[in-house]
């Protein structure tokens, strides 16, 4: 999907404005720059980056609320997906985003993104085992097999969250594969990015 088509999606339907959209292409940019040296996203993506990464990202938007004293936590967050394009989009100063990444060089881009974009998000460097994660949202792309976030979700997590996690066309044969006996409600959304992937919410209830 081309970048202008992306943009219309960001506008029209996840209430993106023109200052987000603008805030997103130096974000693009600057990523695609960095990505000369460091491999923040493979190479194979960067001329698909709007449907890919970002609008895969920025769909993340119709399944929280930003309210105030409330946060999302971004485990592996990479080169800023979903963790920037979610900073970007909050507007409430209350509402705080939560990026962890374990790669220095991945954070500096990140704090780097944060500064130069004004944004709130924070970076937290290194394992998420090093910090106490306590977000009523936590949201993971591209991290962990689906059970192993489960898992992490369930015992480093400390309190009651909204688990969204995005996932390829394997997202059904990994929910069928879970433990047996281990029952979690659910959600399966369809990917707005691409037709085969899905968006799995957990609601985890400590």
């Amino acid at each position: 999907m081309e970048q202008q088509k992306v943009e219309l999606i960001l506008k029209e339907e996840l209430n993106f404005t023109k200052i987000h959209i603008e805030k997103i292409r130096l974000f693009q940019n600057e990523l695609l720059q960095f990505n000369k040296k460091y491999n923040l996203i493979s190479k194979s993506s960067e001329t698909d980056i709007w449907n890919r990464h970002i609008l895969d990202s920025a769909q993340i938007v119709k399944f929280i609320q930003m309210d105030n004293n409330s946060s999302i936590s971004d485990i592996g967050s990479g080169g800023g997906f979903p963790g920037i394009i979610l900073s970007i989009f909050n507007s409430n100063s209350n509402f705080h985003v939560k990026l962890y990444e374990k790669s220095t060089v991945k954070c500096i881009f990140l704090d780097k993104m944060i500064k130069k974009l004004d944004l709130s998000g924070k970076v937290y460097e290194g394992s998420y085992l090093n910090h106490e994660i306590n977000s009523n949202h936590v949201v993971s792309r591209a991290f962990k097999k689906l059970d192993e976030l489960l898992r992490i979700s369930r015992e480093i997590i400390k309190v009651n969250h909204k688990l969204i996690i995005l996932k390829g066309k394997n997202a059904l044969a990994e929910i069928n594969n879970l433990s047996v006996g281990v029952n979690y409600r659910y959600e399966v959304f369809n990917s707005m990015s691409e037709k085969d992937s899905k968006i799995l919410i957990f609601n985890i209830t400590k």
